[in-house]
């Protein structure tokens, strides 16, 4: 399936200059979402997987999806100030400043077999935050799953080794 024909173009946003790859299109094609769980499921089927873990927000609408069909556990990484109980922070470097990501502390035993799912690698900053949120849990780093990235802005180069798996290269 042709997924960068169901990803919509929109220039000049957030601001100038950028173009951002809108994926709500995607999403609103039946096709296209089953086709996105698909592949993932058929990638890591054979690793076994305990638990999904989606970056937030967009990391959710794949994520648990695919958990379900890996019969594996969903985990949320989330903004702070979402989670109720004990966390874990990692804060990382923005453009223009930092933001943080957070994590329960109980979210995966010791030992557990962990993918992490989100729409974008771009900088890699939000996924590279998110394996060092894993390292104290003492989780076991499977892979990495994305919709789309961006190749110029070199993400791969942030992130720890491990299988990384983008369906659409822009």
């Amino acid at each position: 399936m042709d997924l960068k024909s169901l990803i919509r173009d929109i220039p000049d946003f957030p601001k100038p200059g950028i173009l951002f790859r809108d994926i709500t299109t995607l999403l609103q094609n039946p096709d296209g979402l089953r086709y996105v769980i698909d592949q993932f499921t058929e990638d890591y089927r054979e690793q076994s997987i305990d638990y999904v873990v989606g970056i937030e927000s967009r990391g959710f609408i794949f994520g648990a999806p695919l958990a379900y069909q890996l019969g594996a556990g969903f985990v949320p990484v989330r903004k702070p100030g979402k989670l109720p109980a004990a966390i874990h922070a990692q804060e990382y470097e923005l453009e223009y400043g930092t933001d943080r990501l957070e994590i329960h502390q109980d979210a995966c035993p010791a030992g557990s077999r962990v993918l992490v799912v989100d729409d974008l690698l771009a900088t890699g900053g939000t996924a590279a935050a998110t394996a060092q949120l894993l390292a104290p849990l003492n989780c076991t780093l499977v892979g990495f799953g994305f919709i789309i990235e961006l190749t110029g802005l070199a993400g791969r180069q942030k992130l720890p080794d491990c299988h990384i798996n983008a369906l659409v290269e822009y």
